[in-house]
């Protein structure tokens, strides 16, 4: 209120990374403790059928986490429903829209519709994957029918469902941030985790995101292999695609940006990470502002943050793919604006990740 007292809303992401004891940690760990109790329950409930998973009519295929944020499923969940439809299946995305509005009814998403309607992350794959349907609900059975009936489909992709119990899948696939993997570690809310990391041995596979050579990721490996050594661990990485600039024709590769001067932010759940990004470009980063994981951007955002390149003497404004999807109808024409976009690939073995997905499937 104007004129009044603003409560600061806390920083989840560092408080998820943070492993010290706060004034806050007994009052987080308590609702964590709260939290854990609710997760066995309903999982007591599903084992032993008092709670029953349904079965939507086709195959199943859930990609999801640990974690609240950062794993990269967005770029994973396109790598898989391309790779699918090459292989003829008819496929379709549900996802339960997070960030959007609640609506009484499934939702197709096209690239025109409004991200406060569809949530992010269905923008960008509707964006992305012209002619594979994404249909947004909270009841993702109910979905599940609807996408049937309208596309007689008979691949689901289940965005963000490994804790989605309710439906039957064929395959489960959670990914982990190869140098971040568990946070600090605790449940939610005084952690990440949405699940204890023992509940990875519902997974079919495991894939290591953002993996690089390094001390960090190769331990996160590691310690997977020796805890889960049954379960198939792969490794990817997110690769920077192309530099798409709002106000001019046609996109560049990320070559174009290296030596330049830019001003760049980001409201995900690890804006570090795009920085970092950047810099292994070439791009010189000479100012860089970080907004929390689905920050809601305003026309004031959008010329406070233009100001900002100007002041740092920055050729140019860069953001990423799914800020830009919060702000393409706010940014006024004279601000010179670019985002990154990014892809998914596998390193080394995708053919042995494509032949394992292509084995669940035909599973009886």
């Amino acid at each position: 209120m104007k004129g009044g007292f603003r409560v600061k809303r806390p920083d989840w992401s560092q408080i998820h990374r943070d492993a010290s004891f706060r004034a806050y940690t007994p009052i987080l760990a308590l609702l964590s403790l709260i939290y854990s109790g609710g997760i066995h329950l309903r999982d007591q409930a599903y084992r032993h059928q008092l709670m029953k998973g349904r079965a939507l009519p086709g195959l199943v295929v859930s990609v999801g986490n640990l974690t609240v944020g950062g794993t990269g499923k967005t770029p994973a969940i396109i790598t898989l429903a391309q790779w699918a439809v090459r292989q003829g299946y008819r496929t379709v995305i549900l996802s339960r829209g997070y960030g959007g509005k609640r609506q009484k009814l499934p939702l197709t998403v096209s690239d025109g519709s409004d991200t406060s309607v569809t949530g992010d992350e269905p923008y960008l794959l509707a964006n992305a994957l012209p002619g594979i349907p994404v249909v947004v609900f909270r009841k993702r059975y109910q979905a599940g029918l609807y996408a049937k009936k309208r596309f007689g489909t008979d691949l689901f992709l289940l965005d963000d469902g490994f804790q989605h119990l309710e439906l039957k899948r064929d395959m489960d696939i959670v990914l982990v941030d190869a140098v971040r993997p568990f946070g600090n570690g605790h449940l939610l809310p005084w952690g990440p985790l949405r699940e204890p990391v023992d509940t990875l041995n519902r997974a079919d596979a495991i894939v290591l995101t953002r993996y690089e050579e390094g001390d960090a990721a190769e331990e996160t490996a590691a310690s997977l292999k020796q805890r889960f050594p049954s379960i198939p661990l792969f490794y990817a990485n997110h690769r920077p695609r192309e530099v798409v600039f709002s106000n001019r024709s046609g996109t560049q590769s990320p070559a174009c940006l290296k030596f330049i001067r830019v001003a760049a932010f980001a409201g995900i759940a690890h804006p570090g990470v795009f920085r970092k990004t950047l810099e292994n470009i070439g791009a010189h980063v000479v100012a860089f502002r970080q907004f929390r994981d689905h920050h809601r951007y305003t026309r004031h955002d959008i010329e406070s943050l233009d100001q900002m390149k100007t002041d740092a003497g920055a050729a140019l404004l860069l953001t990423t793919e799914k800020d830009w999807a919060r702000i393409s109808k706010i940014v006024p024409a004279h601000v010179d604006i670019a985002y990154l976009t990014i892809e998914f690939s596998f390193l080394p073995n995708s053919d042995e990740f494509f032949r394992m997905f292509r084995d669940g499937l035909k599973k009886p």
